[in-house]
């Protein structure tokens, strides 16, 4: 099967089965479940529940792989994957459209992710061919002298990956694409709301010329505890939740694991900021993607000197975003994932509200969308500031003094990403010493990300860093060389 197979058909509308890759081949589950789409309430697609059964042959057909995708040599993976972003720039519009009616997201953002995505892989082609190791000096001792040391690289086997929906197709190929370019095996346990989605990207690497093993994608949610404890895994890579991230961390043994992990989104506006061109960054960048993204700008600290201006600010530009049907290609915000999702979003600015904080704008629910919301004069204690909201929601609270501000976000559990706005060298460079977290954005908000740049957290945020680069030297094992002369 090398298409998506129509199950049933009634009227204009299709059910479709989504098959699994497993060695090159394409295969149908015993066992399905329906994709809903959350803004119509329709079926998109069926998708395969997969079997510990498929889950070994997955892992068999990886194991038999990584020999011969250890060997292909490094300009045939940087070609096949240059081959593979050429395909997915062809196809963005309809694997967009497939995103948008499994996730709710604003066709547009769909749009930019896989255009995005299409950086991921030409990095990670470039970086196939750069993997290199290094000379160690061995003469600062003794027993060192006169011998000649190196270090070389390896790809270290079988992988696995294991990603989310929010941004389904880039964070895939954040996985797939350093793999193959470290010249490994993986298997892929996709996210259960957009199985569609991640099909389309497995055929696009079958039809770039993926040898058969070298990728092999299962579906559903009953495969991936049994994905990370297998010993056939040699390397985990994974993101999602902080309570996934550490029942992995503690079925992974002694492999090493890259786990990029959650956020609470805080960016600090001090007194010198230019608050006309930081308050629109924030407000859009709470916005995009319905604030279903790792950093979202969640919280804002804001100077009281520049509070209420920059108040009055942000709820005009949220006021700006249409709410709407995510295929519309005016909709700036969709649904987010589900009903139950916007349900314990509705809840938590509830919860707010009745602590006392002021919801300027938004706060309603639809369904399983949450309009555009500003919430005012939050305390540093409530669900939509200190856990991760994941929805469309904007926090905003004054500071008088910005060292209180550092120490909240440094003894906070999360540590992904922190933004700040200000025309202070000396207090950028503060706040780059003070902050504990895994990157500091000067004048830019926390959602800031560019694919070639290490990408992680710290604390509760992660472990490791992603981005071609970064992960490749995950998926790849150093072996020490010495000329004992």
């Amino acid at each position: 099967m090398n298409q998506l197979s129509v199950a049933k058909r009634s009227g204009d509308t299709a059910t479709v089965e989504i098959p699994m890759l497993i060695n090159g081949a394409w295969r149908n589950a015993a066992e399905t479940y329906e994709v809903i789409d959350p803004y119509r309430k329709t079926v998109v697609c069926r998708a395969p529940r997969s079997s510990q059964a498929d889950l070994d042959d997955a892992l068999n057909a990886a194991v038999a792989a990584k020999a011969k995708a250890a060997a292909m040599p490094a300009y045939e993976r940087a070609a096949l994957l240059r081959r593979a972003a050429k395909l997915l720039v062809e196809r963005a519009d309809s694997i967009a459209e497939i995103m948008a009616r499994e996730t709710g997201k604003a066709v547009k953002d769909a749009k930019a992710e896989i255009v995005r995505s299409q950086d991921t892989l030409s990095l990670s082609a470039e970086e196939a061919v750069r993997i290199e190791g290094e000379h160690i000096p061995l003469d600062a001792s003794a027993m060192g002298a006169g011998k000649i040391c190196f270090m070389l690289r390896f790809p270290v086997g079988v992988v696995a990956g294991i990603t989310p929906f929010n941004a389904p197709v880039n964070l895939a190929c954040h996985k797939i694409a350093p793999s193959i370019a470290a010249g490994n095996a993986l298997v892929l346990k996709a996210p259960p709301q957009c199985p569609g989605v991640i099909h389309a990207l497995a055929q696009i690497f079958v039809d770039a010329g993926t040898p058969a093993g070298f990728l092999n994608v299962l579906y559903g949610d009953t495969v991936g505890p049994a994905l990370v404890r297998d010993p056939r895994v040699d390397f985990i890579t994974f993101t999602g939740s902080p309570r996934a991230g550490a029942q992995i961390k503690a079925n992974s043994g002694l492999r090493r694991v890259a786990l990029e992990l959650g956020g609470n989104g805080v960016t600090i506006v001090h007194s010198d900021a230019n608050i006309a061109e930081a308050a629109p960054i924030c407000a859009r960048n709470s916005m995009r993607l319905a604030g279903q993204s790792c950093i979202s700008v969640q919280t804002v600290y804001v100077h009281r000197s520049q509070y209420d201006k920059f108040v009055d600010l942000v709820v005009a530009e949220v006021k700006k975003l249409k709410l709407g049907d995510p295929l519309d290609p005016t909709t700036d915000v969709g649904t987010v994932i589900d009903e139950a999702a916007a349900l314990r979003v509705e809840g938590w600015i509830n919860e707010a509200a009745a602590a006392g904080a002021r919801v300027l704008t938004g706060g309603k629910r639809h369904g399983a969308q949450i309009e555009p919301t500003v919430i005012a004069d939050v305390k540093p204690t409530m669900k939509v500031v200190c856990d991760e909201v994941f929805g469309p929601v904007i926090s905003l609270l004054p500071y008088d003094d910005i060292e209180d501000v550092f120490r909240f976000v440094s003894e906070s559990r999360f540590g992904l990403q922190t933004g700040i706005f200000t025309a202070s060298t000396e207090l950028a460079i503060r706040a780059v010493r003070s902050l504990r977290t895994g990157g500091v954005i000067i004048n830019g908000s926390s959602t800031w990300r560019t694919d070639q740049l290490a990408y992680g957290g710290v604390k509760d945020s992660g472990i490791g860093r992603e981005g071609p680069k970064y992960s490749i030297r995950d998926m790849t094992e150093e072996r020490m060389v010495l000329f004992n002369y």
